[in-house]
C-alpha cells in the first residue's frame, strides 16, 4: 500500500509529521511505502536527521507551496500552484497513492479531495467521521466539518457510510444509529432534521433509533450519531477542552491535597486519558470521497500521524468505500430537495 502524507500541514510541521512517518515504518508490511509531500530539500533534510537510512519504505515528493491553516481553502489551492494538499490529492485521484494523509487546512483538504479525488459513485457531500470512546463501546459522529449546511440526503447518506464504518472498522454488526436534536421527541428539530428523520426511517436495512441529544454521546444510547458539520465541530471541540480540563482538574487536586493518592490515581488516570485522546485515534476518515482520505487534528504529533497511517492502513483493508458504493446502489431512498 503506498500512503502519501502532507509534510507540511498542521502546526507542527514538518518535524512531527516526519517523525510520525519514521514512527510508523517499523510497523508497516514489507511492500507498503510512505510518501512525504512538501518542499524536498527541506523534507529530505529533516528525514536524514532521523537516521533513517534503514527504512526505504519512506520517499519524498517535491512540493513547493504550502496551504496556511487560516487561508481561505479554495482560493488558496487555485492560486497556491503545486501546494503539498493538491499535489497529495492529484496522487490520490492517479492511483499512484491508495491512501492520503493530512493535519493541515481541513477546508482546503476537503477542497482538494472533492475536486482531484470525487465522490463516490451516488455520495452527494462527504462527511467526516470521527470516534469517542464510551463505556458501551466507540460512538461515530458524523460530520465534524466538511459540510456545515446540510440537505435531508447528506444526513441519510452520513448514516449509511458512518454505519458502515461502523461495523467494518469496529465490528459493530447492526450499529444504532441516531440524529442529533434538541430533544428526543419527533415534534423537535428544524425541518432539516424531521425530513432527515422520514428518510432514515424509511430505509428498513438501518437500525434507526430516532432523535439523540448531545448527552447521548456517552450514554451508549446509539453506535452512530449523524448532524451538520457545524453542530458536529462544536461537539468535537467542546469534548476534547472538556476532556484536558477534568484530567487536568483531578491532577491539580491530587498534587495539592492528596499527594499519597497521586502515584497509584496517576496510572489510572494516565491509562484512561489514554482511551480519549485523540492522538491514539489519528485522523477522521472523510467518507464519500473516492479513496482513502484521513483529516488530522491541527495539532497533531508524531503519534497522531503514526496511528493515522494505520489507520488508513485499516481503512482500505476493510474496503469500506465498496461497501459504500454497494449499499447507495441498492438503495431507493432520495429526497425531493436532492
Amino acid at each position: 500500500m503506498r500512503i502519501a502524507i502532507d509534510a507540511m500541514g498542521g502546526d507542527y510541521a514538518p518535524d512531527e509529521i516526519i517523525a510520525g512517518a519514521v514512527e510508523a515504518a517499523p510497523l508497516l508490511d514489507k511492500d507498503d511505502v510512505l510518501i512525504l509531500i512538501g518542499p524536498k530539500d527541506l523534507v529530505a533534510s529533516k528525514l536524514s536527521e532521523k537516521n533513517t537510512h534503514n527504512y526505504k519504505c519512506i520517499e519524498v515528493i517535491n512540493a513547493e507551496t504550502v496551504i496556511g491553516m487560516d487561508e481561505k481553502p479554495v482560493e488558496a489551492i487555485r492560486s497556491k500552484r503545486n501546494n503539498s494538499i493538491d499535489v497529495m490529492a492529484k496522487m490520490g485521484a492517479s492511483g499512484e497513492v491508495d491512501a492520503v494523509i493530512s493535519a493541515g487546512n481541513t477546508g482546503a483538504c476537503v477542497a482538494a479531495f472533492q475536486m482531484r479525488m470525487r465522490n463516490l459513485p451516488g455520495v452527494t457531500r462527504p462527511g467526516i467521521s470521527v470516534v469517542f470512546p464510551t463505556f458501551e463501546g466507540p460512538l461515530t459522529l458524523c460530520d465534524v466539518g466538511a459540510n456545515i449546511s446540510c440537505k435531508p440526503i447528506h444526513l441519510y447518506q452520513y448514516a449509511v457510510m458512518a454505519s458502515l464504518y461502523s461495523r467494518h472498522n469496529f465490528g459493530i454488526e447492526k450499529p444504532r444509529i441516531g440524529i442529533m436534536s434538541i430533544g428526543e421527541e419527533d415534534a423537535k428539530g428544524n425541518e432539516t432534521i424531521k425530513k432527515a428523520r422520514e428518510l432514515l426511517r424509511s430505509d428498513k436495512n438501518m437500525n434507526f433509533v430516532g432523535n439523540v441529544e448531545g448527552r447521548d454521546i456517552f450514554s451508549g444510547k446509539c453506535d452512530v450519531i449523524v448532524t451538520d458539520g457545524y453542530v458536529g465541530n462544536v461537539v468535537l471541540k467542546l469534548s476534547e477542552a472538556l476532556v484536558s480540563y477534568m484530567f487536568k482538574s483531578i491532577k491539580k487536586e491530587l498534587i495539592e491535597n492528596h499527594k499519597i493518592m497521586a502515584i497509584p490515581v496517576g496510572h489510572v488516570m494516565k491509562k484512561i486519558y489514554k482511551k480519549y485522546d485523540y492522538h491514539e485515534y489519528g485522523g477522521a476518515p472523510l467518507l464519500g470521497i473516492n479513496g482513502t482520505a484521513l483529516i488530522c487534528h491541527g495539532s497533531s504529533k508524531a503519534r497522531t500521524i503514526r496511528s493515522a497511517i494505520l489507520a488508513a492502513k485499516k481503512y482500505h483493508k476493510e474496503h469500506i468505500n465498496e461497501h459504500i458504493i454497494e449499499y447507495l446502489s441498492k438503495s431507493d431512498v432520495r429526497s425531493a430537495d436532492e
